[in-house]
């Protein structure tokens, strides 16, 4: 795949967005199965220094790089670690396909166990994870766990219903906050939090099942929910998978065919064609404007004339 067959731009703002001469710049391709990639900041450097990890499903680790140590092991074994982010402390947080369980990793590299049951039963397989600035989490629950034995568990599920669920920072009280899904997945939130999208990924098993962006407004106080759920847009080809919001509002897909940049409207502004199906991406480095993206069994990134939309550490 050359430069010009890896960008199709549908917009001039994708165009201003990519810059002139856009190159993807492979980092890393002894993967089975990339996914979770989430930009961690290294919180005692003053040059914003930090690294990629990169969940590594099948093979049990969580895999990292930066600039300075190159390709590296972050985590094994991993619990079969799925999506990951981190909080407003740069701890990093994780969902436990096979454990069933969401962990945080502490500064000394212990794991606490934030939500591990909901109603008397254990969660099914936590898949994608983010941190509001408020500090409450928010995950998805679908049932990929009982379904896909090479990343999963194959236990029957306890839960009814595949959920999103939310956590409360200080109790760790967990709520249900939706469950009008098929398969819920990636989980982000618009910059200024007003709304929250949750990809619906029910075509992994079945072809007219949902492949669709979901988007919720984000109400109240103390304890969030959520109203007015709507499609955001329908994905081609395959599913969304993975996904993350820029400074403006875009939100920027990992799919079938690469990664597809969505205005706050809804509108296609442009593609990032990957040689395999990308499952996650994460903004990073000190200026936020570089893409991270697993690709199935590859790690990539691009440097772009825009940032995402994540909140600091401190």
């Amino acid at each position: 795949m050359t430069g010009s067959d890896q960008f199709e731009i549908f917009e001039e703002e994708f165009q201003r967005i990519l810059g002139m001469t856009p190159s993807l710049t492979l980092l890393a391709d002894s993967l089975t199965f990339a996914e979770g990639v989430c930009w961690v900041p290294d919180v005692e450097s003053a040059a914003g220094q930090g690294k990629v990890i990169v969940s590594d499903i099948p093979n049990n680790r969580v895999v990292s790089w930066s600039e300075a140590d190159g390709f590296g092991i972050y985590r094994e074994p991993s619990g079969r670690a799925n999506g990951n982010t981190v909080d407003r402390e740069g701890r990093v947080l994780s969902c436990l396909t096979s454990g069933r369980t969401v962990v945080r990793q502490e500064q000394d590299g212990s794991l606490t166990t934030i939500a591990d049951t909901f109603g008397g039963g254990l969660l099914t397989s936590p898949n994608d994870i983010v941190v509001k600035s408020d500090g409450s989490i928010w995950f998805t629950d679908p049932d990929y766990g009982f379904l896909e034995l090479a990343v999963g568990h194959g236990d029957k599920p306890e839960q009814n219903r595949n959920r999103v669920y939310r956590v409360d920072p200080d109790s760790l009280d967990i709520t249900m906050v939706s469950e009008d899904f098929d398969k819920p997945n990636g989980i982000a939130f618009s910059p200024d939090e007003s709304v929250l999208y949750v990809g619906d990924t029910g075509r992994t098993h079945g072809e007219f099942r949902p492949h669709r962006l979901m988007a919720f407004d984000v109400v109240g106080d103390a304890l969030d929910t959520l109203e007015n759920p709507r499609v955001f847009v329908d994905v081609e080809p395959y599913v969304p998978d993975g996904f993350r919001a820029d400074v403006d509002g875009n939100m920027w897909t990992a799919c079938g065919d690469g990664v597809q940049v969505f205005s706050p409207g809804g509108d296609l502004l442009g593609k990032i064609h990957t040689p395999e199906v990308a499952a996650n991406l994460s903004f990073g480095m000190a200026d936020g404007q570089t893409l991270f993206v697993g690709a199935t069994s590859s790690i990539w990134s691009i440097e772009l004339n825009i940032a995402g939309a994540t909140r600091p550490v401190s």
